[in-house]
Formats: structure tokens, sequence, C-alpha cells
């Protein structure tokens, strides 16, 4: 009796362990640019003008939104921005690109009207457009530097950059795994908001505001 206790017991802490580890739960080890001889980039604007150029703003400004842990939620807000406990994937580069100088919901409204021809929307909302993944993926690409989306190339990747999935999107760390790929600050109502993110789901396009 008391070896299949200590079997059942056994069998349970592999099944906690094998879960944290798929879920990303369990520490690791983090890694920054200098172990893998990268050197950090700095943007040459300061669009705030708070003396932090505009990708460590965006980095910076990302974890701050993050700390206060938005519960994943949909809504819609009168004034656009959440102004509560919760938001979505793309309050995350909202937010930050918002405190780095960019108001995303005036640009992508003026882009929209701009360009309408190319957004799929029937009814212009500029308190939720911007809200959207698809609609900031091209906004993106008509005012962000688009770069590569492969992850070999982990020189090519830097903190404060955007990346775009199907219908995902999140702001890259200075941290990185053992292989150098970066983490991502994203919200994907999960448990956590910075990890090891990039290779789980298929990217559509990268970005870095220049």
């Amino acid at each position: 009796m008391k070896k299949i206790i200590i079997g059942i017991i056994l069998i349970i802490m592999v099944l906690i362990f094998v879960f944290l580890r798929y879920f990303n739960i369990l520490p690791q080890r983090t890694y920054t640019n200098r172990d893998f001889n990268i050197a950090d980039y700095h943007s040459n604007n300061d669009q705030d003008d708070d003396t932090i150029d505009d990708a460590w703003d965006i980095l910076q400004s990302a974890r701050e939104y993050v700390a206060k842990k938005p519960i994943y939620k949909s809504k819609y807000y009168a004034n656009g921005y959440p102004d509560d406990a919760y938001g979505v994937c793309t309050d995350v580069v909202a937010f930050a690109l918002l405190n780095s100088g960019y108001d995303l919901k005036e640009l992508v409204n003026a882009d929209i009207k701009e360009r309408r021809e190319e957004y799929d929307i029937s009814t212009i909302d500029k308190n939720i457009d911007f809200r959207r993944v698809n609609n900031l993926n091209i906004y993106f690409s008509h005012h962000a530097q688009s770069l590569t989306t492969d992850l070999n190339d982990i020189a090519a990747w830097q903190a404060g950059d955007i990346v775009v999935f199907t219908k995902h999107i999140g702001i890259i760390s200075d941290r990185r795994n053992k292989k150098g790929i970066p983490y991502l600050i994203h919200n994907a109502g999960s448990l956590k908001y910075e990890e090891d993110f990039l290779t789980h789901y298929e990217i559509v396009a990268h970005y870095r505001i220049s």
C-alpha cells in the first residue's frame, strides 16, 4: 500500500512538472544581446522628448503596462483606450506606443481614412479600429520598418520591435532564450505577460518604429 501511495505521488509530481514546463511557468534562465555578441539597437528618434529613445521607451512602456496585470477581456471603450483592469493583446502595443509619444487611436484612424480600400472595415470607429490586430498590421506596413520574420536571424530581433501573428500581437523583449530567440511582452490571457513565445505561432510580420 505504501509503495502504491509513493508511486501515485511521484506520478502527480511528474504531471505537475510537465504542466509547468509546457506552459512556461517554471523559472528559466534568460539571456541578453551581450550573451550573443549582439549590439543593442537604439532608435535615433525620441518622439516624446523624455531622453529615452523610441525603441527602449516602447520596451519600458510595455513592461509598465503589463505590470498592472490586465485581465484578458475584449470590451468597447467610449474613449478608445481601456480605463479599467481589462485589456487585450493590442492594448499592450497601444499603451506602449502611447506612452512613447504615438497615439495609435488617432494615427490608425487617419490612415484608415486615407487608405480605406486596404482596410476591411464597413464602419469606421476610431475607438475600436486601432485595437484590431489586422488593422495594426496594415497600419504598421505603411508607417514602420518591415523586418525579417526569420527567427534564425536573431540579431535582427531587437527590444521594442512589434511582432504580428495571425490573431495576436506583442512587443519584443530585451530578454532572450538560450538559442537567442527573444521573449515576447504580450497579453494572451495566460499566466505570464513576458515569455518565450515566438515559436508558438506563425509570425505574420515584424516591424520597428523608425
